[in-house]
């Protein structure tokens, strides 16, 4: 498996080495051990999502109070989608910035985010299905979203016309909103966290 850190602190690609023949394929979609070189600490699994998604629908950008925030691991095993992570911690270098990766059926690579980072993400196909591992179990009061087509931010959505968004999403403050209300994440304080991590395994 390739591991490539992205441009925003904390968050890497990774590409799985697959073994094909006439009967079909096989891969390491995780790896333990590559996941914990690469991060510093291993991921501690505390749920799996899946969701499936018809073509235009954007889900995001959503993110979760650091500590102990919801590092997540996710990649598309069915159909296409342009996945996004957005960098809203508050003193970072890359604040503001937003770096896209295509996860699908062929390439089959996989993105993590570490605590405190936004991700959204853009159905390309109908039936886009993802799946992520997540270190952290949904919990309501600690979640939180930015307006996926904030200006401030300009992710560029690959879609025709306007996005499909969740009532949630649709309604959720801009990144300058979500800063004055002190809702987002402060970087050193994700820093601090995931050092701990580190030092606890």
């Amino acid at each position: 498996m390739k591991v490539n850190p992205l441009g925003i602190e904390g968050a890497w690609e990774f590409v799985p080495q697959q073994h094909g023949d006439a009967r079909g394929l096989f891969l390491e979609w995780y790896k333990a051990d590559a996941l914990a070189e690469a991060v510093g600490h291993p991921l501690g699994l505390k749920q799996g999502n899946l969701s499936v998604s018809a073509a235009g629908v954007v889900r995001g950008i959503h993110f979760a109070d650091v500590p102990p925030g919801q590092a997540k691991y996710v990649t598309c095993v069915r159909g296409a989608v342009l996945d996004i992570i957005v960098d809203v911690r508050v003193g970072s270098p890359t604040f503001g910035r937003w770096e896209a990766v295509r996860l699908d059926d062929q390439d089959r690579k996989a993105v993590y985010l570490s605590e405190g980072l936004g991700h959204g993400f853009c159905a390309l196909t109908d039936d886009a299905t993802v799946t992520y591992l997540c270190s952290e179990g949904y919990a309501p009061q600690r979640e939180r979203t930015v307006y996926p087509l904030d200006p401030e931010i300009g992710i560029e959505w690959p879609v025709t016309g306007e996005p499909e968004l969740s009532a949630k999403d649709a309604q959720g403050p801009t990144l300058a909103q979500a800063r004055e209300a002190g809702i987002l994440p402060v970087y050193e304080e994700c820093v601090a966290f995931r050092r701990s991590l580190a030092d606890r395994a």
